[in-house]
């Protein structure tokens, strides 16, 4: 992995489209969401949305979350062209401090069961497995829960 500047922020009106197109790249038809989805989930009580952007100001992933007891990972996508440059680890560590300020004692996510890149990447950051949930996504692939404790230090 190489590390490049990241800027992590606060979602913009603005940046709608470009997260959705985004959505579009990272996730297989069926798998992507709609605009009506995304905006959907951007917009529950209790959550938030992060854009990572590189040096020149261009985004290069985000994450949607949502806060509780244990918070929520929705969705968290990087720019295929920018994978392993640290914006994934930057957006994911961000939402894990805001969760857990704003109350969150733990937070989990769902990713899909053969999807290994995303797996190691969870495990990397203390994330395990505390279950399944069949046929999860639209295609009937099973998705793993993954959980993790999140520390008075963060």
């Amino acid at each position: 992995m190489t590390t490049v500047p990241v800027l992590i922020r606060d979602f913009k009106s603005e940046d709608f489209e470009t997260l959705w197109l985004m959505d579009q790249l990272c996730f297989a038809p069926g798998l992507s969401y709609t605009r009506q989805e995304l905006a959907g989930y951007m917009r529950r009580g209790g959550a938030f949305t992060l854009v990572s952007t590189n040096g020149s100001g261009a985004i290069t992933g985000f994450l949607v979350a949502q806060g509780g007891s244990t918070g929520h990972i929705i969705t968290i996508e990087v720019e295929p062209s920018s994978r392993r440059e640290g914006a994934g680890s930057q957006l994911l560590r961000t939402a894990e401090q805001r969760l857990h300020s704003n109350g969150s004692a733990a937070v989990g996510l769902e990713t899909a069961v053969d999807n290994l890149a995303a797996l190691s990447f969870y495990k990397r950051h203390g994330y395990n497995v505390i279950g399944t949930r069949p046929r999860y996504y639209s295609n009937s692939v099973d998705a793993l829960v993954l959980e993790k404790e999140l520390m008075p230090s963060m």
